[in-house]
């Protein structure tokens, strides 16, 4: 059965990308070379893509469901993501989020960060277009002192300006910024308002008091959603490069995938292609989109169950290893570096056999003295493992974390058991229940701040740290 479905998908990609607007024909491309340059170049474009959807989603489109705000300002969700927010793959429900898209062609942006009180772990993480963490702000990077700090595009160049930190410099015209604070537990969100509200973003011009520049003109964005990343692939990462100045790294894919007719200033037509290089565009997505699959499932260190890598970076950690990049977007896009937070995935038991809720129940037990090391806190999700959104459940509880530790049960040796399971373990063990869906399981261990790799105990470097997670024992 889901072998027929997976044909039928991939096979009505040809109906789906036949419409379009293009003008480029790729004549002279083989099939053969037509699928090798579709494979790169799914594996090269799809973070990019999925960016500008969300991007468009948040920013650009008003009516979108998902839309945040304007560029330059910023929204403070008071709230914890759950079930209903389908946008972000494996969203985090730990800390709510304030979230900023910044448009820098005209002047840097300024990002001001309140006071926030020691023992409250926060951040701000900056990502641009290519999928680089260019940068963090908050108690990790910065401290949790009250600052200001300056954004600027790949055009601008210029000193620091007086009363700014740091200047924190984008390869894209586009940013985005991704506030997260702590929330203790539910009575502390006033407290976690208070700091969202502190977060300000403001031009340049603004915060120095002084006449803003001419505006930088307004853009007709090519519409995306997050649900047309598969289907319109193509048409979206020409949309998306128009937005990416090119590098010495991907100089040579964009070059090849130009002469496919995907490129910046262009409408790409399917109709363009002869059937048979239709055919090797849909194959080539195809190869790529397993590829990727095969790499996050492979590409980290097994332990006991759990993977353990981390596929989130500035440029320098991707060096052009789109495969790479593509992993981290597939995995849990806008993922942080190691040093903020690590991020362990599992879909098996410590006997390496899938999880599935409705076939077993599950315990995961952490002894006394090998709780998560961690400098602020650490928190496992639940996740539908085909979707890799949140599962609805009758508790309205997608994780468990540090925080929630004292109104957990401990066992008599001071261990702490976890149960993962679609139902109640019963009355008495539902402080220590983490609901699964009725099917197959994802879990993710974050582990925010993670002590150094120089500590004696650590999950860092990824894989090859003195600290790893216990498998997970099937019950029944």
């Amino acid at each position: 059965m889901k072998k027929t479905l997976r044909k039928s998908f991939w096979g009505a990609m040809i109906l789906l990308t036949l419409s379009g607007s293009a003008l480029t024909h790729a004549a002279g491309l083989t099939p053969a070379e037509t699928k090798a340059i579709a494979e790169e170049g799914y594996i090269f474009g799809l973070p990019l893509v999925m960016n500008y959807a969300i991007m468009n989603e948040y920013a650009v489109d008003k009516n979108s469901n998902q839309f945040k705000a304007p560029f330059n300002q910023i929204k403070n969700e008071s709230r914890l993501f759950t079930y209903k927010d389908t946008t972000i793959l494996s969203p985090n429900s730990d800390t709510p989020y304030s979230v900023s898209w910044l448009d820098l062609r005209a002047e840097p942006v300024v990002i001001t960060v309140p006071d926030v009180e020691k023992g409250r772990y926060y951040s701000a993480q900056l990502i641009d277009g290519n999928l680089y963490n260019n940068g963090y702000i908050g108690s990790r990077a910065t401290g949790n002192e009250a600052g200001a700090y300056a954004v600027a595009g790949p055009d601008w160049q210029g000193e620091t300006p007086e009363g700014v930190g740091k200047v924190f410099h984008s390869t894209t015209p586009f940013m985005l910024v991704i506030f997260r604070t702590q929330l203790f537990n539910p009575e502390d969100m006033p407290k976690v308002e208070k700091i969202q509200a502190g977060y300000k973003i403001q031009p340049l011009s603004a915060f120095q008091g002084k006449p803003a520049p001419a505006a930088a003109p307004e853009i007709d964005f090519l519409p995306a959603t997050s649900a047309g990343v598969k289907t319109q692939f193509w048409s979206y990462l020409g949309a998306a490069l128009d937005y990416i100045p090119q590098s010495d790294k991907d100089k040579g894919i964009r070059a090849r995938l130009a002469m496919m007719g995907v490129a910046p200033g262009k409408a790409f037509d399917m109709n363009s292609l002869s059937p048979e290089q239709q055919q090797a565009m849909v194959e080539g997505m195809k190869a790529g989109d397993a590829k990727i699959n095969k790499f996050v499932a492979s590409g980290a260190t097994d332990v006991n169950g759990w993977q353990v890598g981390s596929l989130w970076g500035d440029g320098d950690f991707y060096a052009g290893d789109w495969l790479k990049r593509a992993g981290g977007g597939k995995a849990g896009i806008y993922g942080n570096n190691a040093n903020e937070a690590m991020y362990l995935l599992s879909r098996v038991d410590a006997e390496g056999k899938t999880l599935d809720g409705s076939l077993h129940n599950y315990t995961l037990t952490f002894s006394a003295d090998s709780l998560p090391p961690v400098k602020a806190f650490w928190s496992i999700t639940m996740y539908y493992s085909d979707s890799q959104l949140l599962v609805e459940n009758p508790i309205n509880r997608y994780l468990v974390n540090s925080p929630m530790l004292p109104d957990m049960k401990k066992n008599d040796d001071g261990s702490l058991t976890i149960y993962i399971q679609h139902d109640s373990p019963g009355k008495d063990k539902e402080s220590n229940w983490l609901p699964a869906p009725d099917g197959p399981i994802y879990l993710a261990l974050r582990m925010y701040w993670p002590t150094p790799a120089s500590d004696a105990i650590s999950v860092l470097p990824p894989g090859k740290g003195t600290w790893g997670p216990p498998g997970i024992v099937k019950v029944k």
